[in-house]
């Protein structure tokens, strides 16, 4: 199953992931970087296994994102 890996202390806000796909991203009000949703954090990077269906928008959301902080591993 493929997996997302975020680097959130790298993100700088612009919250391309959230507006292609709110279900798996969200904004933080405390600091207006985006969060995995359901990922876990181990050492520094979130983490979380999708399915195949979350897949092709992931990958435009990691394609769009303008730091390149989101990787898709298959």
């Amino acid at each position: 199953m493929p997996k997302i890996l975020h680097q959130r202390g790298k993100c700088i806000g612009c919250n391309l992931c959230y507006e292609i796909w709110p279900v798996r991203w969200r904004i933080s009000r405390a600091d207006g970087k985006c969060t995995l949703v359901d990922g876990i954090e181990k050492k520094g990077v979130w983490q979380v296994v999708i399915s195949e269906d979350e897949l092709s928008l992931n990958q435009k959301a990691a394609q769009a994102c303008p730091v390149k902080i989101i990787k898709i591993i298959d």
